[in-house]
C-alpha cells in the first residue's frame, strides 16, 4: 500500500479516487492526514451564508480529499461517494441541496458547462436552494471561465476576482467562498505527512516479524523508525522541515501528493534497481538484501534526495528536484571531509569520527565503507583514480547527506549549513522566527545583509554595516560601479527613517523596509527570498554578485533604481542646507563616496561651481 504513494511509473493510488478502494481491497487502515480547512468549511456550511463554495488548489493538494471529508461530515454515506459519478447531491437539514463536484477537470465536452452553470445560477443569479460545492485546480477554473465568457460575448464576471483572490490573496467574490488549499502547505503539513506514515497502525505487525529478529535489521522498519523520530527526538524531520520550509519560501508550491511520495520512498527507496523493483523495497525483498549485506543501499538519508532513483524519474517529481537543488551531498566544507575521509586514522579526529559516523553501523562506519575509505587511503593507486575511486565518492555523498541530518545544532567545527548550496539558510530562518516572536533580529546578520546592500549598490567593496548608501553612476541607475552617494540612510530605523526588517503575514517571508523620510509615500520595500538572502550574504562575504545570480543581481538593482527614484522625490519635496538660488554663479554639490584604507565608505562633498 504505501509502496503505491512512491516515485513509480503508475501513481494511480495518489488520487483521492482510487485510494478508498485501493484501502478496501488491502484490507488496511487508510493513511490518515489533516484536513486543515475541513471545520471553517463544515462551520460556512452551518451557518447558511448565502452562495456556494470553491474548493481550489494545484494538483495533490487533497481538493477531492476535503471534499470527501465534508461529504462525511455533512452526513453523506461513504458507499454513496464511492459510487460511479463525479456529481453527489445530499439534502440538508436546513433545506437547501448541497451539489458536490468531485472535480472541475472530469467534465469534458458539451458537459463541461453544467457544474459553472449551477454555480452562476447559485453565486451571481441568487439562488439559495443550492448550495454547489466545486473542487477545482486554479488553471482549470480560470480557464473553463474564460472559455464561457468568450461563448457568451464577454468577460466572465467572476474571473477577474478570482484571479485576483488566488495570485494576490484578494477578497473572494460575492457569495462565493473560496478555499485555497495550495496556502496551507508548510513545514507542519509534512511533520503531519511523516507522523502518518511512519506511525502508522500496521506498522506494529513489525515486531513480530521474523527480518526483525535475531539481530537482523530490517531497512524498512529502521527507516521508518528514523522518520519518526524515535532516536534523535525528531531531528530528522525537522531538518528536513527546514528545507521543504526554504524551497517553499522561494516560491515552490509542494503539495501533499509529493510529501506523500517523498516519506514513501524515504522508508522504501533503494538504490539497487535489480534488487528492488523500480528502486522500491517490499517486504519479499528484504531477505535477499539482507543476505547479500547490503542494507545500508536503503539509506534513508539518501532517499530523502532521491538519490536512490535514476536521475531522470527524480528529477519528474517537483519534490526530489527541489530536493537536489540544495547540492547536499555535493557541496561540502572541508573539516566535514576531513572527518569522513581521515578520521578513523587521525588521532585529532578520531573522537569526532567515533561520535558522529562509527557510532551509526547501519549508515555511517558501515563494513563497505570502511573497506572502501581503507582503498582509497591505503590501497592500489587506481583506487585513486577518477574511475577507480568512483564508489567511493559516492560513499562520500551519501555520508555528507548523513551527517547534515544528524550532526548536533552546537556543532561549531561542523556546520550543517555549510553542507548546502544556502549556507546562510539558518539566519534567514532565524530572522523569521525573531520577526514572529516580535523581537530584534540579530546584529550580525543584519550588518551582514547591509553590508551586502552597499557592495551591490555602489560597486565598491564597502565595509561600512551602519549607513546604507544609495549611489548612482550621474545618470544610469543600471551601473554596476556608483560612486555618486544620492542619500544615505541608517541601517536600522531611527526616528522614523532607514531601513527595518519586517515580516510579511501573507508570504511569511521578511521584508527591507527602506524609509528615506517621514510619511507613507517615502519608502521602498524588498521582499527577501532566501536566494536573495544568500545573494546578500555572500556579496557581504566576499563574492563577486555576477558569479553567484544574474537573476538576484538585477532584483537587487532594480531595487536600487526605486530607491534612487525615491531619493530623487525626497531631495525635491525638501531644501538642502547647501541647495543656492539665484546669485551671479551656478553651483551644484556631489557626493563622492571615498573608500578609507579599512574598507570603511564615506561621503565626501565637491562642489563644481560654473559661471552663469
Amino acid at each position: 500500500m504505501l509502496r503505491s504513494y512512491g516515485p513509480t511509473p503508475q501513481n494511480l493510488t495518489l488520487f483521492d479516487e482510487y485510494v478508498a478502494a485501493a484501502v478496501d481491497r488491502a484490507k488496511v487502515e487508510p493513511i490518515k492526514l489533516a484536513t486543515p480547512l475541513l471545520e471553517a468549511m463544515v462551520s460556512h456550511v452551518e451557518s447558511k451564508a448565502p452562495g456556494s463554495m470553491l474548493i481550489a488548489g494545484t494538483a495533490g493538494d487533497g481538493k477531492t480529499y476535503h471534499c470527501r471529508a465534508l461529504w462525511t461530515r455533512l452526513g453523506g454515506e461513504p458507499k454513496a461517494w464511492a459510487a460511479k459519478g463525479n456529481v453527489k447531491e445530499l439534502q440538508l437539514a436546513d433545506g437547501r441541496l448541497a451539489v458536490f463536484i468531485k472535480d472541475l477537470s472530469e467534465f469534458r465536452g458539451e458537459s463541461s458547462d453544467l457544474p459553472l452553470l449551477r454555480l452562476e445560477k447559485s453565486v451571481l443569479e441568487g439562488d439559495d436552494s443550492e448550495i454547489v460545492i466545486l473542487a477545482a485546480n486554479h488553471g482549470q477554473v480560470l480557464d473553463r471561465l474564460r472559455d464561457l465568457g468568450e461563448r457568451h460575448g464577454g468577460r466572465h464576471p467572476l474571473r477577474t476576482p478570482l484571479q485576483e483572490c488566488f495570485l494576490q490573496a484578494g477578497p473572494a467574490p460575492d457569495r462565493l467562498a473560496v478555499f485555497d488549499l495550495s496556502r496551507t502547505t508548510t513545514r507542519k503539513t509534512f511533520e503531519e505527512v511523516a507522523k502518518a506514515v511512519a506511525g502508522h497502525p500496521q506498522w506494529s505487525n513489525c515486531s513480530s516479524c521474523t527480518l526483525n529478529a535475531d539481530g537482523r535489521i530490517c531497512p524498512i522498519d529502521e527507516n521508518r523508525r528514523r522518520l519518526l523520530g524515535e532516536a534523535d527526538g525528531g531531528q530528522l524531520a525537522g531538518r528536513l522541515g527546514d528545507l521543504l520550509e526554504i524551497a517553499r519560501l522561494n516560491g515552490l508550491h509542494l503539495p501533499v501528493r509529493d510529501l506523500l511520495a517523498l516519506c514513501s520512498n524515504m522508508v522504501l527507496g533503494y538504490a539497487d534497481a535489480k534488487e528492488a523493483k523500480e528502486n522500491l523495497m517490499t517486504c519479499a525483498d528484504v531477505a535477499q538484501i539482507q543476505e547479500a549485506g547490503h542494507v545500508s543501499k536503503a539509506c534513508i538519508y539518501a532517499n530523502a534526495f532521491g538519490a536512490n532513483l535514476p536521475k531522470r524519474r527524480a528529477f519528474d517529481g517537483p519534490v526530489f528536484k527541489a530536493m537536489a537543488a540544495f547540492g547536499v551531498g555535493e557541496e561540502t566544507t572541508n573539516g566535514a571531509d576531513g572527518l569522513l575521509v581521515y578520521g578513523k586514522d587521525d588521532a585529532r579526529l578520531q573522537a569526532d569520527f567515533a561520535r558522529l559516523v562509527a557510532s551509526d553501523p547501519i549508515y555511517g562506519a558501515t563494513p563497505d565503507y570502511l573497506a572502501a575509505q581503507d582503498d582509497y587511503l591505503e590501497g592500489y593507486e587506481g583506487a585513486r583514480l577518477e574511475v577507480g575511486a568512483a564508489a567511493f565518492m559516492e560513499m562520500l555523498e551519501d555520508q555528507r547527506r548523513r551527517l547534515y541530518f544528524t550532526l548536533p545544532d552546537d556543532e561549531p567545527s561542523y556546520l550543517r549549513w555549510a553542507m548546502t548550496v544556502y549556507r546562510f539558510a539558518g539566519d534567514y530562518l532565524g530572522i523569521i522566527s525573531t520577526l514572529a516572536k516580535k523581537t530584534q533580529v540579530n546584529e550580525a546578520v543584519r550588518a551582514r545583509i547591509a553590508k551586502g546592500l552597499n557592495r551591490v549598490m555602489t560597486g565598491l567593496l564597502l565595509e561600512n554595516a551602519d549607513r546604507i548608501f544609495i549611489a548612482s553612476s550621474g545618470g544610469f541607475t543600471q551601473s554596476r560601479v556608483s560612486v555618486l552617494c544620492d542619500h544615505e540612510t541608517t541601517a536600522r530605523r531611527q526616528q522614523g527613517t532607514g531601513m527595518a526588517i519586517k515580516l510579511n503575514p501573507m508570504t511569511g517571508r521578511p521584508f527591507l523596509e527602506v524609509q528615506l523620510a517621514a510619511g507613507e509615500t517615502n519608502k521602498v520595500d524588498f521582499d527577501l527570498t532566501p536566494i536573495r538572502h544568500e545573494f546578500l550574504s555572500r556579496v557581504a562575504e566576499g563574492a563577486l554578485p555576477a558569479s553567484f545570480s544574474n537573476e538576484c543581481l538585477e532584483d537587487l538593482l532594480a531595487f536600487k533604481a526605486k530607491l534612487l527614484r525615491k531619493a530623487e522625490i525626497v531631495r525635491r519635496n525638501g531644501v538642502r542646507d547647501d541647495d543656492e538660488v539665484g546669485g551671479e554663479d551656478s553651483a551644484i554639490t556631489l557626493d563622492f563616496i571615498d573608500i578609507e584604507p579599512g574598507g570603511r565608505g564615506l561621503v565626501r562633498p565637491v562642489t563644481v561651481r560654473a559661471p552663469a
